[in-house]
């Protein structure tokens, strides 16, 4: 696959999927949870989802600034022992004061990333 911001939707959401039915197959071997929905099906995948329709602000509180990076840090929920990934779309003053901050949670699949957003077309 590309590296084309469609590819890199597609790679998103793969890697959704693939958590998801890790997570059920975890469930349902501990016998709290039955058989998950098939998420293959098209009505549960939104194959039209545009990333230019969201909204392109800085997540952090008071700020009105346009995010210019998305910052990406994957580890393992404290109370649940499961892999979590926080995405934060931050302007470039905030992109600036981040920094790995679960390394206590850090596991071999352990990510934090920091990418510019594409630039938007008019």
């Amino acid at each position: 696959m590309g590296d084309t911001k469609r590819g890199r939707v597609e790679q998103a959401r793969n890697e959704v999927r693939r958590q998801y039915r890790r997570d059920m197959e975890e469930a349902v071997s501990r016998g709290d949870e039955g058989e998950p929905a098939d998420l293959d099906t098209a009505e549960d995948v939104d194959l039209d989802y545009d990333e230019s329709d969201a909204p392109r602000e800085c997540h952090r509180r008071g700020c009105e600034e346009s995010a210019a990076f998305s910052v990406l840090e994957r580890y393992i929920e404290e109370t649940t022992q499961s892999p979590v990934e926080a995405v934060a779309l931050l302007c470039a003053e905030h992109t600036e004061e981040e920094g790995p901050t679960r390394l206590e949670a850090a596991y071999d699949d352990y990510v934090f990333r920091i990418e510019p957003l594409p630039e938007r077309e008019s």
